[in-house]
């Protein structure tokens, strides 16, 4: 399960929270630990949610509004929270990520060769040494086929059905062409073979140095991600009307409904200053 941990690191009164005070930031939105009152917790919620998705460390300067500008910097951000009462905070939130799932198909040399690099750079590694169709863990990014024999078009044929990014089969063209002749051109065009960067290699660790590097570019260069699974769809987000907020809806975010229209705040006082100013409308 992903999540942003958040750490204070600076807290000038007044100030709830204290330097050193934790919590982690759920991808549903809900916060564990103390980082600060409702308003500032807020603004730490939504600017994890941004993180989940970069998977880069930040430097969060949450500043009352009147406050004087503090100095912009590379990987810092200010938030202007009209809603505090005082002080400043700095808030380190640093996102922690599953590791990305490769599925290795093959105990082949090649795959075994794969399967120790990947492991250095931090993939999981699922790795079965026949070629089954069988399912796929979920959030696997990329399916691996390298066991050059079985029934390597059903493996293949699954993970296009589970619609797995990335899928590779360590074969020559003229084999592969064979092996991939029943699909559609569409799903022929899915499959990656020879699969890894023309670099000459010969070796099963040069062959898997080759792999790795295409599927690490894929990640790092063209934000290749397997599909986030039902439980992870991202929470909703909505202006707070009053103050102008990005506010992150959950179960204890503060809402009223006015004209049959819903609202939500980033705090009580936001939400009894709309209902004073919309008191006819009734809600």
């Amino acid at each position: 399960m992903p999540f942003v941990h958040a750490t204070v690191v600076r807290a000038q009164g007044p100030s709830s929270a204290k330097a050193g005070d934790q919590a982690i930031v759920l991808a549903d939105g809900s916060i564990e630990g103390f980082v600060g009152g409702q308003c500032a917790s807020g603004s730490v919620r939504t600017a994890a949610l941004d993180l989940l998705e970069s998977g880069e460390s930040l430097l969060l300067r949450v500043l009352p509004e009147g406050e004087p500008d503090f100095p912009s910097s590379d990987g810092a951000r200010i938030v202007v929270n009209p809603c505090l009462s005082g002080g400043a905070l700095e808030i380190f939130l640093e996102p922690l990520l599953p590791s990305p799932m490769l599925t290795l198909i093959g105990g082949t040399p090649t795959a075994n060769a794969v399967a120790d690099l990947a492991h250095t750079l931090g993939f999981a590694v699922t790795q079965t040494h026949e070629a089954t169709p069988a399912g796929l863990p979920d959030g696997t990014i990329a399916v691996i086929v390298a066991s050059h024999g079985g029934d390597e078009l059903g493996v293949i044929q699954s993970a296009i059905q589970a619609d797995i990014p990335f899928i590779g089969m360590v074969a020559s063209r003229r084999r592969a062409a064979g092996v991939l002749a029943p699909l559609p051109p569409q799903n022929r065009a899915r499959v990656h073979s020879p699969v890894g960067f023309d670099i000459g290699a010969r070796t099963p660790p040069e062959i898997a140095l080759s792999i790795m590097a295409d599927l690490v570019q894929r990640i790092r260069r063209d934000g290749l991600t397997a599909e986030p699974s039902a439980a992870m769809v991202a929470p909703i987000q909505v202006v707070d009307p009053v103050c102008g907020m990005t506010v992150v809806v959950g179960p204890d975010t503060p809402h009223t409904v006015v004209d049959g229209t819903d609202f939500w705040f980033c705090a009580t006082g936001c939400r009894d200053t709309y209902l004073a100013e919309h008191a006819d409308a009734g809600a």
